[in-house]
């Protein structure tokens, strides 16, 4: 087939399932043009040279021909993780001071207790039940009350970002018949109403301050400070794209993990595999498959090929992870790989700054669940995924488990 029309095929909800022979196809063709203008490239070498590129720009107001999707998503000015440097570096680096090292080191590993009760209370409420949705009851809820707990949004308060990240997801997956402007609209409302009430929180932080982020925004002042506009933004992607992005992990890892029994007996054997085993799953199955708003600012060559300024350039990180020429035998899931440099969390400047605690909450919900669940069985396989190319993952995940299963917990 022609390789202009990858892109179409590798985004066509039909091969959702399974759509790493597409990206074998990329990996032979080079860099893709395809029909509509923009270049595909999906081989590890070249990926991890543009993502360390200064040349190449993560703000979509450089290409050429505007990205029609940018104004269905008003409401709130661009995050970082649209902008380039110097504005990127500036706005992620006061970001960090409250994240993590060098200024706050123990953010993170100060949650693990705490995400260990939330795991465990999600495990409860498995008992009796004939079946389970992997995602709807157990990797749904934990990423957004981690963040929620994270960010010192109040328990009480918690039910309402679940129905504005609802609200984000349907924006992100489209359904096919339906007016494709409609979701998007609510989608950016959404982060509007989440951006306003994290906005006011913020400020009632600043009058009696706490030991969450939102608290060490409005006070760390020792590296200048963010305005409250980019609290606001910030403070949403935090929860959109952490959350997005560890619920695909834990549920890809999960379905992994089952189709692989005795992997799963040997990490249920040895929990001390589990780290790498994610570092695994990152590379083998990996929760964003692509990076789709990437543009160069001059003209540029890629394996050969020239790639025009303003011209979009899609960076498959997917197709990069099965690259024969990097990994050894790549299609396999192997949980003690050790030369294990994957791009499950992208690379360069934009390298996922979220990534210490999705790596947490990912080795602490894998580690209790197989722990927890003797004898699971899939219902379907392969299960629905959901509608979105990039942020890939199972929409539903049922499990009938074994009858200790059910029973575990009376």
């Amino acid at each position: 087939m022609a390789a202009d029309t990858l892109f179409h095929r590798i985004t066509d909800y039909a091969h959702r399932a399974d759509p790493y022979p597409f990206y074998a196809e990329l990996r032979e063709a080079g860099v893709a043009r395809q029909e509509d203008g923009s270049y595909l490239v999906g081989t590890y070498h070249e990926i991890e040279a543009l993502l360390h590129d200064p040349r190449i720009s993560s703000d979509r107001r450089n290409r050429t021909v505007p990205d029609e999707t940018a104004a269905a998503e008003q409401g709130l000015p661009p995050a970082f993780i649209g902008l380039d440097d110097p504005e990127h570096h500036r706005l992620r680096r006061l970001t960090m001071r409250s994240f993590g090292p060098p200024h706050t080191p123990d953010r993170i590993a100060g949650m693990h207790d705490e995400i260990t009760r939330i795991v465990k209370d999600l495990l409860a409420g498995f008992v009796d039940k004939e079946r389970i949705d992997v995602v709807d009851d157990f990797a749904y809820p934990l990423p957004v009350t981690v963040i929620c707990r994270l960010l010192g949004v109040p328990i009480e308060d918690e039910p309402r970002f679940r129905a504005w990240s609802d609200a984000i997801v349907a924006g992100i997956d489209p359904t096919p018949g339906e007016d494709p402007t409609e979701r998007p609209r609510a989608a950016a409302e959404a982060r509007k109403e989440m951006g306003l009430y994290l906005g006011e929180l913020a400020e009632k932080r600043r009058a009696h301050p706490s030991d969450d982020m939102l608290s060490a925004f409005v006070s760390d002042s020792a590296d200048g400070q963010l305005t409250p506009l980019e609290i606001m933004t910030t403070s949403v992607l935090l929860l959109i794209a952490g959350h997005e992005t560890t619920v695909n992990l834990i549920t890809n890892g999960v379905l992994t993990l089952l189709r692989h029994p005795d992997e799963l007996a040997r990490l249920r054997g040895e929990p001390a595999l589990m780290p790498r085993a994610v570092e695994e799953l990152l590379r083998y199955e990996p929760p964003v498959q692509m990076l789709p708003q990437r543009t160069p600012l001059a003209d540029i060559e890629v394996a050969g090929v020239t790639v025009p300024k303003g011209a979009p350039l899609i960076l498959m990180l997917a197709s990069g992870n099965r690259d024969p020429r990097r990994f050894c035998d790549p299609d396999r899931f192997d949980p003690t790989r050790e030369d294990n440099q994957h791009l499950g969390f992208g690379s360069g400047i934009h390298n996922c700054f979220g990534a210490p605690l999705a790596r947490l909450e990912a080795q602490i919900a894998l580690h209790e669940l197989i722990q927890h669940l003797d004898t699971p069985r899939l219902v379907e396989d392969p299960p629905p995924y959901r509608r979105s190319p990039v942020l890939r993952g199972p929409r539903h995940l049922l499990l009938a488990p074994g009858r200790d299963d059910a029973q575990r917990g009376r």
